[in-house]
């Protein structure tokens, strides 16, 4: 819904409040400041924020070790949902008032926040603000890599490390949606239960089983066709042993380590197209089109309740290091959200 065009919308305030990285260190550095309201630029938009999602990279970038891209804001946080609430010079895809979630490089934690409006995108009907900030990072994410990069095709397998993150909840019910089986690996009984639930075909505890046997019982011996992988390190060289002819691996983070001694003698025997990308740092309209795809093809889903965001938590945004806290200790389902008053 959006405002008729005869309400004007209220004045904006001059500051705002947002969560700032005091230095590079643990949850702790993450502390409430006062800053000045943005404004949008030419073809942005500026939203009210009622929630934002909480993510591996803002992790990263708290700890020093992911800096923001030029021009992009200091503040963390890579998606929101909110209301529009003043446009910028040609900015005409949403009124205002209009409730949008939006994938943003930057700012996120944050009671105003700006984003280009082809990157965003209207909230579907029936969603919540924390259910609809659950979303952009994760769908973008999972459409670009496992479905344009990797190539899923219904009948295939996916295997898909992390299958309780964010983006592994999502991946399950996208992947399942368009007709793919799916095997993920997950760190604890009760995380593979809950992939089961969410549709996952097989989940399997890393800690206790292998996932390359696995695989490979599952598929007869063939392997999987696509790999998500965000691990890294010595995931690397069992992604090569549990991937199917002309399978796919997309690598999307390191959470292991970028570096690893591997044998590529299975890339070639396998004929293996091993690929990978990273999101933040895309140009506009790279993310357009993505945003573009995503509302032919994977809202339908969303409206439809085939595909939902999976919130595990939400926490005020003053409360940002408690939500991070809890991120470090990979205790979460799903998407951990903070809430802006």
């Amino acid at each position: 819904m959006s405002l008729p065009p005869e309400m004007s919308p209220p004045p904006l305030p001059a500051t705002m409040t947002v969560v700032t990285i005091a230095a590079p260190g643990g949850p702790e550095v993450l502390v409430p400041a006062t800053r000045p309201v943005p404004s949008p630029a030419p073809g942005e938009v500026l939203v009210k924020v009622e929630a934002a999602g909480v993510n591996r990279p803002d992790v990263m970038q708290r700890k020093g070790l992911y800096p923001p891209p030029p021009g992009a804001s200091d503040i963390p946080g890579l998606e929101i949902a909110g209301t529009v609430v003043a446009l910028g010079a040609g900015a005409s895809r949403f009124r205002l008032g209009e409730r949008i979630c939006a994938l943003v490089t930057g700012g996120g934690y944050a009671q105003y926040c700006t984003t280009h409006e082809s990157t965003a995108l209207p909230i579907p009907d029936g969603l919540s603000a924390a259910e609809a900030a659950a979303l952009p990072e994760t769908v973008f994410t999972v459409w670009s890599n496992v479905f344009e990069r990797g190539q899923l095709k219904a009948g295939e397998t996916l295997l898909l490390h992390g299958g309780a993150s964010g983006i592994g909840t999502t991946a399950i019910q996208l992947a399942k949606a368009f007709g793919a089986r799916v095997v993920v690996t997950a760190g604890s009984d009760e995380k593979c239960a809950a992939c089961v639930r969410l549709g996952a075909d097989l989940a399997v505890n890393y800690r206790t089983q292998d996932f390359v046997a696995e695989v490979k019982s599952f598929t007869a011996g063939k392997g999987a066709n696509v790999i998500l992988d965000m691990i890294g390190g010595r995931y690397i060289q069992k992604n090569y042993e549990a991937a199917a002819q002309d399978g796919r691996i997309v690598q999307i983070a390191f959470q292991e380590g970028a570096k690893a001694e591997v044998d590529f003698m299975r890339l070639m025997l396998k004929r293996l197209t091993h690929t990978g990308s990273t999101l933040r740092s895309r140009p506009v309209a790279e993310k357009a089109a993505l945003a573009a795809a995503i509302v032919e093809t994977v809202w339908p889903l969303v409206r439809a309740g085939t595909v939902r965001p999976v919130v595990d938590a939400t926490f005020p945004l003053a409360d940002a290091a408690s939500a991070h806290a809890r991120m470090d200790a990979s205790a979460h389902v799903g998407k951990i959200v903070l809430v802006v008053e």
